[in-house]
């Protein structure tokens, strides 16, 4: 009997684990998400519903626009944990607009209609994010730690993400807490002139400050959640990449503001319109200040958003993660 057990146990040795890889193991079980999975379903499912809620509720968003965030919040924490991140900009966002409402509608006339997100305002700083996001979960499946070196195109798709959301706080920290500014903005494209609080393509020195902490913290938002799925971290160089996403979409944004957005000015009520139709449907007189009127407010963040992904995803990622294998 001994002899045949010893046999057995040459034959089919009972495989040893150490008590490190034993909890290393059941933390990843835990902390897993895999994309689509129950687990991601019924999370995202609840998560996006106390938001779209919550929204409504306080008059942050449109029912349509509640409708719409719904949809792209389930999809985001469906792919994965990053899709965390749309929240906390959601949330950050949704503060900063609603900060000093009161001051913020004596200088711009278009601050208490921007308050109310609708469908367009969501999906221009969320679309392509959730576009990348699904093709990452379909062709490379759960999220892992970046890797320029072997795994190029999946590593850019992350950090694509990681820029969009960067671009898209920084642009709504810059907008909405850089007007509060007690210098004059100049403007972009004519750096020596100043233009008055709320134009496009106005910038202060505060706002871009405020563009490169919005891109900072959606790279902290990056950070938490890897950490928690166990994904190994470089914070410095994921802090720096989304600072200079930030900086780099929030210029963009500005610049397409000063050119292919019109500004208008009432002179009756002393206000800044990036919209004329509400005023001339009034009758009120307004002047043309700056830019063409070929872009909306929100196609100039899709656009915005959209070079800053490809520029931060297959140029700035590259650059700025060579000298480490991991995010």
């Amino acid at each position: 009997f001994i002899f045949k057990n010893l046999i057995i146990y040459k034959i089919y040795p009972i495989p040893t684990i150490k008590p490190d890889e034993t909890n290393q193991r059941q933390q990843t079980e835990i902390n897993e998400m895999k994309p689509f999975c129950p687990k991601s379903i019924a999370i995202a499912t609840s998560v996006a519903s106390l938001i779209a809620a919550r929204g409504v509720k306080r008059r942050s968003l449109s029912r349509a626009g509640a409708l719409t965030a719904w949809m792209v919040g389930f999809l985001s924490i469906a792919c994965g944990t990053r899709g965390f991140v749309l929240f906390m900009f959601y949330q950050i966002g949704t503060m900063a607009t609603k900060y000093k409402k009161e001051f913020k509608v004596t200088k711009d006339g278009d601050a208490g209609h921007s308050s109310v997100r609708g469908p367009s305002q969501v999906l221009a700083c969320s679309a392509i994010a959730v576009a990348c996001s699904l093709y990452h979960a379909i062709y490379y499946g759960e999220e892992k730690a970046l890797n320029f070196n072997e795994n190029f195109e999946e590593s850019a798709i992350a950090c694509g993400i990681i820029a969009h959301y960067a671009t898209c706080l920084a642009d709504t920290l810059a907008s909405e807490l850089g007007i509060l500014s007690k210098s004059d903005p100049f403007f972009i494209v004519q750096p020596w002139k100043k233009v008055p609080p709320g134009t496009n393509g106005g910038v202060t020195l505060g706002g871009f400050f405020w563009s490169a902490f919005g891109g900072m913290l959606m790279g902290a938002g990056t950070l938490l959640m890897d950490m928690f799925s166990g994904i190994q971290v470089s914070a410095f160089d994921t802090l720096c990449f989304a600072s200079a996403c930030g900086l780099l979409g929030s210029f963009l944004d500005s610049l397409l503001g000063a050119t292919l957005q019109a500004t208008y000015y009432d002179p009756d009520k002393k206000l800044i319109h990036c919209c004329s139709d509400k005023i001339v449907s009034n009758n009120r007189m307004v002047d043309h200040l700056y830019g063409w009127n070929v872009l909306s407010n929100a196609q100039v963040n899709l656009v915005s958003v959209f070079i800053t992904t490809l520029v931060g995803g297959f140029y700035l990622g590259p650059l700025m993660m060579s000298s480490n294998r991991s995010l």
